[in-house]
């Protein structure tokens, strides 16, 4: 839950009686009026308009992170009506915010007032034209296509009806082919009717992204990011180039281990995987199918799940264990009110969203987390990284408030990620968790495990976007909607549909993000930014370990870097932010190649004398 002003997907479309102005006049008069108002604007008007925001922002905040927490936490009608209220009066105010920032584009004002003005403007996601009638309708589009994804559910040939949840459990645990088949082909009944919905949702945000002065949504949402919108999409195609070579070796090996499971007549070893049978319902990560791909004597000869039970650790033990990783690098304490005011473990009594986040209420020193724990090893995990995101959080608060928040939108996962990475067994070990640190034979398993999960995942993050931005140039047009998405995935991520898509098919649909209108770009780069963090911050260290093996608790030096970087906040281009750490201004996906640099090797033997490629 980020403290910055909060705009979501629903409420963001409403914006009907905050139009500029209306829409029978013509874009002429339009463009006549804005260049008379922008003349007659100066940069001490921008000044008081931006100090003014930023008073309302403050407490549109606090007002809707303190309802969105007690709906989380108290799920009844009650709270969900407090909440959306909340949220519709937040997301209003940023459309009336957004709209009023566009009017200083032709003044001359200061670089920190320009910044300012522009996180305003692309802060909205799905920008409403402006004209009532075409608000009123994005916003009801927005609303319908967010609940039939969240209805969705498949009748089976059985008579079973599963919901989405279900669907996806038995994704991760079948090895019937059949079985898979049917669940990947009856979550896609529910997306086609989305379709014409999507179609004009995209029409809509166009014009809303054209009123705001960008050429289209796609040009907006890629305006985020400190560089020339093209520039963006080059970038990421380069970082792509740097991990396809590892991709393709990992593609090669696991099309092979599942030919043995299924047959090579089911997974021809020429062809694109079919999707079905990557342990996903998306084939997005491949991580559920590590028993198929394992490597033999792969076990690291430990169980941290058995270990945190053998040492009494239960849910607030696992927090503080998490929570001493960050006071080893030289951060403060949690505050008590951390300890209050979040929920560790699932209330008896009352139902609560379980999925684990980080929260800052207040943008100063109310942070918690939301996890309905289990003693697992994967918890373990999963708490250092939510805590990343806290300790982000509160080293940026004394920013401004339209600062308070990650340098790019990837940022704030790759923190939590990069602190996961350093639970290693190096780290393990020094804890008391484990007794020995296996040896690096032990390695390929580990990296093999992480391999199915964030290297698998790369592609699928970029190419979501892929098809987005080319929807909204009108470079793909509905009719090729869905042959446009497979190609996409068989050319970045070398999977293929299990069976022919109808025309009118609308598979990307069924993937929450696309109807749900938030874009995907963020959680690639998250992807490459973790690995290029956590290798600075083993060399500030001083660690001679492979980084596969290093761990930056309790290092001063680390810790003191971080959090240089942290307490900027999105104050300046992210470039520079990045630079504070890495030493460079350009990301660098090397460091991924460097982290798995033993399974690659390892895959390369594998794959020797097989036909790789797709």
């Amino acid at each position: 839950m980020k403290s910055t002003f909060k705009l979501t997907t629903v409420a963001i479309l409403v914006a009907a009686s905050l139009s500029a102005c209306n829409g029978d006049n013509t874009a002429k008069n339009d463009e006549k009026s804005a260049s008379v108002a922008s003349q007659a604007l100066t940069a001490q008007d921008a000044e008081k308009f931006l100090a003014t925001t930023a008073t309302e922002m403050v407490q549109l905040n606090l007002e809707g992170s303190r309802a969105a927490w007690i709906n989380s936490n108290f799920i009844t009608e009650d709270t969900s009506a407090l909440a959306a209220a909340a949220d519709q009066k937040s997301t209003e105010a940023g459309v009336r915010f957004a709209m009023a920032a566009a009017k200083f584009d032709h003044v001359d004002v200061s670089a920190d007032q320009r910044r300012k003005l522009n996180i305003l403007k692309q802060s909205l996601v799905m920008p409403a034209p402006q004209d009532s009638t075409k608000s009123a309708e994005l916003a009801k589009i927005g609303a319908e296509l967010n609940s039939m994804y969240g209805k969705g559910n498949y009748t089976t040939k059985d008579g079973e009806t599963l919901s989405l949840g279900q669907m996806t459990a038995k994704m991760a645990t079948s090895r019937d082919y059949d079985e898979l088949l049917e669940m990947w082909q009856g979550w896609r009944t529910i997306s086609p009717e989305m379709k014409p919905l999507y179609i004009r949702q995209a029409e809509l945000g166009n014009e809303g992204a054209q009123g705001l002065g960008y050429p289209d949504l796609g040009a907006m949402w890629r305006s985020n990011y400190d560089m020339p919108a093209d520039e963006f999409a080059k970038e990421l195609d380069r970082l792509w180039g740097q991990v396809k070579p590892l991709y393709d070796d990992l593609h090669c090996y696991v099309r092979s281990e599942l030919g043995e499971t299924y047959g090579e007549d089911k997974v021809p070893q020429d062809q694109p995987i079919p999707a079905h049978l990557l342990g996903n319902m998306w084939a997005q990560s491949w991580g559920n199918i590590y028993d198929l791909v394992a490597p033999e004597d792969a076990d690291p000869g430990y169980d941290v799940t058995q270990q945190l039970a053998a040492n009494n650790y239960d849910e607030i033990k696992m927090v503080k264990g998490a929570e001493s990783f960050f006071t080893s690098l030289g951060f403060d304490a949690l505050p008590e009110t951390f300890w209050q005011r979040s929920l560790f473990t699932k209330p008896a009594d009352r139902d609560v969203v379980c999925h684990a986040s980080a929260w800052d209420l207040d943008a100063k020193d109310d942070i918690r987390i939301k996890m309905c724990i289990q003693k697992t090893g994967e918890e373990f995990s999963v708490i250092h990284h939510e805590l990343g995101h806290n300790f982000y959080q509160r080293a940026y608060q004394n920013q401004p408030v339209y600062y308070q928040n990650s340098a790019n939108d990837g940022f704030h996962e790759a923190i939590g990620d990069t602190i996961a990475l350093s639970v290693t067994p190096k780290y393990l070990k020094e804890i008391g968790l484990i007794d020995t640190i296996p040896d690096e034979s032990k390695d390929i398993g580990l990296l093999m495990k992480m391999a199915l999960e964030k290297i698998a995942f790369i592609p699928f993050g970029l190419m979501v976007d892929q098809w987005r931005w080319k929807v909204y140039s009108g470079e793909v047009t509905p009719e090729n909607y869905n042959k446009a998405w497979w190609e996409l995935r068989e050319k970045y991520q070398g999977v293929s549909a299990p069976v022919d898509r109808d025309a009118n098919a609308f598979d990307p649909g069924a993937k929450y993000h696309v109807p749900g209108g938030v874009p995907y770009s963020r959680y690639f780069l998250a992807h490459i930014q973790q690995f290029e963090f956590h290798r600075a911050l083993c060399e500030i260290s001083g660690n001679t370990d492979p980084i596969h093996r290093c761990s930056i608790y309790n290092n001063k030096d680390a810790g003191a870097a971080l959090n240089t970087m942290l307490e900027m906040g999105s104050s300046k281009p992210w470039q520079e932010a990045y630079k504070v750490l890495t030493g460079n201004e350009q990301m660098d996906a090397t460091a991924i190649i460097d982290y798995f640099a033993p399974l690659h090797t390892w895959l390369k033997e594998k794959n020797q004398g097989k036909q790789c490629g797709f």
